[in-house]
């Protein structure tokens, strides 16, 4: 079993390179019993959508 730690690593690593089976399933079990790493998870994709939409240069 990941620990958060491990688990908050490959969410920032799956941003620059794929998975491999065993991280992504990993990663999903943690994410799965973990409120604290689901919560980080949402919040790294709301901060992704909104950098996008800043480099894009898209409207507030």
């Amino acid at each position: 079993m990941l620990s958060c730690r491990e688990a908050t690593e490959l969410m920032s690593q799956e941003q620059d390179r794929p998975l491999t089976l065993r991280e992504r399933v990993g990663l999903r079990l943690h994410v799965l019993i973990c409120a604290a790493c689901t919560n980080y998870r949402q919040q790294m994709s709301v901060l992704r959508a909104a950098c996008r939409r800043f480099g894009s240069g898209g409207t507030p």
